[in-house]
């Protein structure tokens, strides 16, 4: 049986948070519960795999955004905005006037996050009742990563950016996410470096990234000018040095780390 055979992979969403801080562009982040089998204790930016509700036909009719996205694109945008409101409480999401729901609105809504992570309450259903359309329009598309073959669990995960709205208070749900902080992309990593933090590497490289942009303007500029390559780490075994490499074209700060320099 073949590794793709044995492992599956898992669609999954992952959401970019941003906002402009008093130094410069932050990034919403959580710190995953250690008692997680993936990426335990990790500082990552909120995120999950695609729930049954997700996939449902009639969550299109309750998305903007939706022409020109296939089913599979649109149901991963659904995710990232369902996963950003279950693990920070910022929601995307229209009211029936077309406006994007404020803080006291939001504030109502707080009860529903952990009935929708635990799937007692599909998306469309929650949708329908609070009349309320998600703003996929919104989301920008960032980054492709696929889970080495190598690994026990593998994600198929798109990352987006989108900008927090400045009176919705994120917050960890206690749950997955034991800690969370806004955080300026260059710090994160400084912070990695100097053993304060754990950042896993994809985070870590599409914090780099990000740490390019000053703002949130020039964050999603430059999302939208550069070409998304979809990135499965590699294993080479170089005379006994196992060395993960990535793909060139993916435009990160490295093509290449020993498997040992990556913590």
């Amino acid at each position: 049986m073949s590794d793709k055979a044995e492992k599956p992979l898992i669609p999954a969403a992952t959401i970019l948070m941003l906002r402009d801080g008093d130094t410069g562009l932050e990034v919403f982040m959580v710190v995953r519960h250690h008692q997680i089998d993936f990426a335990s204790g990790a500082l990552v930016f909120p995120g999950g795999k695609l729930a049954p509700g997700d996939v449902e036909p009639d969550v299109r009719g309750l998305c903007d955004g939706a022409d020109g996205l296939d089913d599979t694109l649109l149901a991963l945008r659904v995710a990232a905005i369902r996963e950003a409101f279950e693990e920070s409480g910022v929601l995307l999401a229209r009211d029936e006037g077309g406006q994007l729901i404020d803080g006291a609105r939001l504030a109502t809504l707080e009860a529903d996050r952990p009935l929708l992570d635990k799937g007692t309450l599909k998306i469309a259903d929650f949708l329908t009742r609070e009349k309320l359309r998600l703003a996929c329009d919104l989301l920008e598309p960032y980054a492709h990563w696929v889970t080495p073959k190598m690994m026990p669990k593998r994600f198929d995960t798109h990352f987006y950016l989108a900008v927090a709205p400045s009176d919705h208070v994120a917050m960890h749900d206690g749950s997955e996410g034991v800690d969370s902080v806004w955080i300026n992309p260059a710090q994160a990593l400084e912070d990695a470096k100097a053993g304060k933090r754990t950042v896993i590497f994809p985070t870590r490289m599409n914090l780099e990234q990000l740490a390019e942009s000053k703002t949130v303007a020039e964050a999603f500029a430059a999302a939208r000018a550069r070409t998304i390559v979809t990135v499965e780490p590699q294993v080479e075994d170089r005379d006994g040095t196992m060395m993960l490499t990535i793909p060139a074209a993916a435009g990160y700060s490295l093509t290449e780390i020993a498997m040992n320099d990556m913590t």
